[in-house]
């Protein structure tokens, strides 16, 4: 095991790079999780830890054991410089990409699926995932990204439900067709020629499809949807966080398929 104690070693400065340029992931075929609990939970989900960074004076004196990882010790001082954020328990790992397909994802028999067209900010993304993950969704698509999926702030954001919930990117036009080759009905969060959320039947295999805050769906989606949906707004505002309208909309359909005759 080698010890770090510049800030200018290459191996720190390409964590550095690995965190803040999508074009060094790519490269290297690499992303950043940060944290114990959501390093545990990537190893769990089948992803393999390339290399391990370690604080002893943060995360204890006993060496972290992860098979196959390269493993570097850092001082605190290293440690706060590549750090996201505090109370990560003193381990950042470099973690090899695994790219999903939509020919990857498993289905259950009534699946739910959330889909995002454009999203832009990759703390929506996590934050979706985080809800997929209580809502037992089988995946969340996200298409013609704007954001990529191994940004380290949709990692963090996602809380480790980046690792529970298969996350594919593709095109709309490859997401739609896909979802109408599966028996998935499309329902497009939208304001125009709606109706409200809870009066739609989520209790069939259905896919949520969510658009960004500014400028909503486009056509392509709306023309595809079997049915457009809205939530109620009773205030100044005509609309919510991405992550938010997605939550509201998730949690109905597990409404529907455990509680059918409870009206909320």
């Amino acid at each position: 095991m080698e010890q770090i104690t510049s800030a200018q070693n290459p191996k720190i400065k390409l964590l550095l790079e690995l965190q803040q340029k999508s074009s060094v992931r790519r490269q290297h075929g690499l992303f950043v999780v940060e944290g114990r609990r959501e390093i545990e939970r990537c190893i769990n989900s089948g992803y393999q830890v390339d290399t391990l960074f370690w604080c002893p004076e943060i995360f204890g004196t006993e060496e972290p054991q992860v098979e196959g990882a390269r493993l570097f010790q850092v001082t605190t001082d290293i440690y706060n410089k590549v750090a996201y954020r505090g109370g990560t328990e003193g381990v950042i790992a470099e973690v090899n990409v695994r790219q999903q397909t939509l020919k990857d994802l498993k289905l259950q028999k009534r699946a739910l699926v959330v889909v995002m067209e454009s999203v832009e900010k990759p703390g929506n993304v996590g934050a979706i995932l985080r809800t997929a993950d209580a809502a037992n969704a089988d995946a969340v698509i996200v298409c013609d990204p704007l954001t990529d999926l191994y940004n380290p702030n949709l990692i963090r954001a996602s809380v480790g439900a980046f690792f529970s919930v298969p996350c594919v990117a593709c095109t709309s036009e490859e997401c739609i067709k896909w979802l109408k080759e599966n028996g998935i009905q499309i329902l497009t969060a939208q304001l125009q020629d709606s109706c409200f959320y809870y009066e739609s039947d989520m209790v069939r295999s259905t896919a949520i499809v969510v658009g960004t805050e500014a400028t909503g769906l486009t056509d392509q989606w709306r023309q595809a949807a079997d049915a457009h949906i809205r939530i109620p707004m009773l205030g100044i505002g005509d609309s919510l966080n991405v992550s938010v309208s997605a939550a509201i909309l998730m949690f109905e359909a597990v409404r529907q398929r455990q509680y059918p005759q409870r009206i909320l």
